[in-house]
């Protein structure tokens, strides 16, 4: 009787398929890094969408500044001054006035990323110090072409009742001052959230 010899490619791909399919349950119960969670098991409520508006006021003069450059740009730079670096814990406040009432902190940084015209790129969470939101936060993370009239930048996330939160802000300048380098932003935020 004459024997039929299997290929050797087709064999293995048996085996290995075979192997795969039999080692998935053993695979699935001693795996601890990723797990399928009910959204009621983390009590998530139905999703929303609110709109926040405030200003955010970025001071480098007087006693207490807001914003400090960590790293300078370097000489041979363009206009722009490309490759700065500003770390910030600017106040938010209800109205454009800095003594109006602080509703939070936008806390990060941002570089100045652009050798054609004058644009940061912006990695800041706006902190909530009043109110329903207070303890929560909203990460906006983006690119801020600050010499167009309204920017727009995206919320990358947030925590506390912004958890999972997603959309968009809109960055208008109220004032800002050639010679300090002092702003003051209007922000209007559009986050949907749970």
């Amino acid at each position: 009787m004459a024997r039929v010899l299997q290929n050797p490619i087709s064999h293995f791909l048996t085996t290995s398929i075979l192997f795969f399919f039999l080692t998935i349950p053993s695979i699935q119960s001693n795996y601890g890094f990723v797990k399928v969670v009910s959204e009621n098991k983390i009590k998530l409520k139905k999703e929303k969408l609110s709109h926040l508006r405030f200003f955010w006021h970025d001071i480098f003069t007087g006693k207490n500044p807001s914003a400090a450059t960590v790293v300078q740009a370097p000489s041979n730079t363009s206009r722009t001054s490309f490759g700065r670096i500003v770390v910030i814990d600017d106040p938010l406040t209800e109205g454009p006035q800095l003594s109006s009432k602080i509703i939070g902190r936008a806390q990060g940084l941002y570089t100045l990323a652009s050798q054609q015209v004058v644009s940061l790129l912006m990695a800041m969470n706006f902190a909530f110090i009043e109110g329903k939101y207070k303890g929560s936060t909203i990460t906006v993370l983006g690119r801020n072409p600050v010499r167009d009239k309204v920017r727009e930048m995206p919320v990358i996330g947030g925590s506390g009742l912004f958890r999972f939160a997603s959309g968009y802000v809109q960055a208008k300048t109220y004032k800002f001052n050639m010679t300090s380098g002092d702003a003051t932003v209007e922000y209007n935020v559009c986050v949907l959230h749970y």
